[in-house]
């Protein structure tokens, strides 16, 4: 049998009857063709560090932010505010929890003043670990269960992530050099969360600001030293155009990572697959945070040489009484608070067990470093 054409059709009305149908069953056959496509609205999340809009770490919490926002297309994007956007630097936890930020960078120990035992997060020797350690122990060793403790005894409705172990903070910025503890005594001197009590304990006058605002008061000589954290930041902040004598290696904040917190029904409201990209992106973020320490750290320490900087290792005099000080402050503490003890104990059995493994595994790396660039 041969179909039918229009031609072929006797009437008009035929023809357009004809005509009609087959193009209706044009349209249906090409809605039947193409696939269905949803089109995924985006989720827009409003975050804020604790950090100058020009800080290194301000950098490190917009590269996190990229890591998410590539991975997650047009499905999710966060945007990151330096501090003071909306909130104070301080006040970060308590803008996500309340859900006035979706969001924010920042460190544990800037929590200090709620719970004492966030400080074990980065202030204080660790037990002789290093900051990647420490990190390890909060992934592995218990860390992570014990903060959602703590913030949950704390009613604070909050994600949080721990990455980027940082390196060994310097003792400080200062107008003269530290030559011994007795030295320290009487200084207005600027640092957070536990080691307040370790410097106030050797004898300065504490003031715990917050980084943006730590050299202007070095400049109008509203405290007399400060640390904050490393050569970039230091640099970047204005550090050597006011003081010129920074003495590194200490014990205050040798095991420091940032946070990187989310609101909890934010977090939650997310799929499954963003809610990975984010755990992922948490890693990577970590791992490339350090390598670019290592880079840009070593650069600008040798920028900061160059503008006229001194240089001193803190003496071994004064980091064992940083020490003492630390075992003072710890026992207080301990006594205070029971969250605080069960922090500690737990990072002491992690740090027994691991720093064994590294100090027996690790070579002295100094040793292959001094053999190929120490003049003798």
């Amino acid at each position: 049998m041969t179909a039918k054409t229009p031609k072929a059709l006797k009437t008009a009305q035929q023809r357009r009857r004809f005509l009609k149908t087959a193009s209706a069953g044009a349209v249906g056959a090409t809605a039947m063709a193409a696939p269905m496509v949803s089109v995924a609205q985006t989720t827009s999340l409003r975050f804020q560090s604790t950090w100058p809009a020009k800080d290194i770490f301000h950098e490190y919490a917009n590269d996190f932010a990229k890591k998410v926002n590539d991975m997650a297309g047009s499905r999710l994007k966060i945007e990151v505010l330096p501090a003071g956007s909306v909130v104070p630097a301080f006040q970060l936890l308590e803008a996500v929890n309340k859900g006035t930020l979706d969001g924010g960078h920042g460190v544990v120990a800037y929590h200090y003043g709620k719970n004492s035992a966030l400080a074990l997060w980065g202030s204080g020797p660790g037990y002789g670990m290093d900051p990647n350690m420490l990190l390890a122990w909060h992934n592995y060793g218990g860390g992570e269960q014990l903060l959602e403790e703590i913030y949950k005894s704390l009613s604070f409705d909050v994600v949080s992530f721990l990455y980027g172990p940082m390196p060994t903070q310097p003792f400080g910025w200062f107008k003269k050099p530290i030559a011994k503890t007795d030295d320290l005594k009487g200084q207005k001197f600027r640092t957070v969360g536990l080691a307040v009590d370790i410097y106030t304990e050797m004898g300065a006058a504490v003031n715990p600001l917050p980084g943006g605002e730590i050299v202007p008061a070095l400049d109008r000589g509203l405290i007399d030293g400060a640390e904050f954290n490393n050569a970039s930041s230091d640099k970047l902040l204005g550090f050597p155009d006011v003081v010129k004598n920074c003495m590194l290696q200490s014990f205050h904040q040798s095991t420091e990572q940032f946070e990187i917190l989310f609101n909890k029904g934010k977090y939650n409201a997310l799929a499954p697959e963003l809610k990975k990209i984010i755990d992922y992106a948490v890693q990577a973020a970590s791992a490339d945070m350090s390598w670019k320490a290592i880079d840009r750290n070593s650069k600008d320490y040798a920028e900061l040489k160059k503008a006229g900087v001194s240089f001193y290792k803190t003496p071994d005099a004064v980091l064992r009484a940083q020490l003492e000080a630390w075992d003072k402050t710890v026992a207080k503490k301990s006594g205070e608070n029971p969250l605080f003890k069960k922090v500690l104990d737990s990072q002491k059995a992690f740090a027994q067990r691991a720093g064994q493994w590294q100090n027996d595994y690790l070579v002295d790396f100094k040793m292959a470093w001094n053999h190929y660039f120490r003049k003798s």
